[in-house]
Formats: C-alpha cells, structure tokens, sequence
C-alpha cells in the first residue's frame, strides 16, 4: 500500500478507529467503466461524518446563539482500490485532533476487508449568523476523542 501523507503508521491508524457505518454502493454512484466514480467517496464521507458528529451531540439541526454548525474547510481523498456497484463498504471516521473551533476529521473506507478510500478534512464551528468561528465545548471535545 503507498504512503498517505496524514498517516504516519497505517496499522496503528487503522486500529484507531471505533465508529463506522455501513454503506451499500449503488449503481448511480458508478462511472461507465463500472467502478465508483471519483465524486462519490466524498459522500460517503459525508454521511459518515454526520452519523459520527451525531452520534457525540455536535451536529444539530438548529444552532442557538450560544452554539455554532460544523462547516467542512477542507477535504481530502485518497484512493487505494477500485469499487464497485453493490459491494458492502464500511465507512470509518475519527475525530484526528479536536481544536478550539475546528476538528480534522480521519476517513477510512473498507471493502472485503481492504482499505480502498482514506480521507482526511478540517471542519470548523461556526456561528450560523455571524460566521465567525466558535469555541467547542469541552463536553464535546471529550465525546470526540473518546469516540
């Protein structure tokens, strides 16, 4: 496997994850050569990523005055394997390190039990109205990185 330049040992990252979801590729999700398009795995990332900041009370449909919304800064793919329509791929995502305002959250995409897709990207907590980044409560910090 080559290098990812955000993980510096494949084995003890990838051990490091505890929270995935399942995701079943469909079929509009693939190219005309029949493997998934380059598009796609950022979906998945997406829905990974919602799952796991619900899953720590961090994503909320309404933000108050006191609390902000996760914005995603940056994104990354990295892609290791072809996959295809149908295949099973368990979507894994991690809090990497937790900020003051801002999160960089790890990706890791399995298929019949080889990483096929990694992804790293910053996500920031901003103010719905000012747009201003906004503190993380240490109450959600803790959930990130114990998750």
């Amino acid at each position: 496997m080559r290098a990812i330049s955000y993980v510096d040992n494949m084995e003890v990252w990838k051990d490091s994850f505890s929270f995935s979801i399942p995701i079943k590729i469909r079929f509009s999700e693939t190219d005309m050569f029949g493997h998934v398009n380059n598009v796609s795995p950022f979906i998945y990332f997406e829905q990974a990523r919602i799952e796991f900041l619900k899953s720590v009370g961090l994503f909320r449909t309404e933000a108050t005055e006191d609390t902000g919304i996760p914005v995603v800064a940056d994104l990354q793919c990295d892609y290791l394997q072809q996959m295809y329509f149908n295949e099973d791929l368990s979507m894994f995502v991690k809090a990497n390190h937790v900020g003051n305002t801002s999160i960089d959250i790890h990706y890791m995409g399995v298929v019949d039990g080889n990483i096929a897709i990694t992804g790293r990207g910053r996500l920031v907590y901003v103010h719905p109205k000012t747009g201003r980044p906004v503190p993380i409560s240490e109450e959600i910090k803790k959930a990130l990185m114990t998750t």
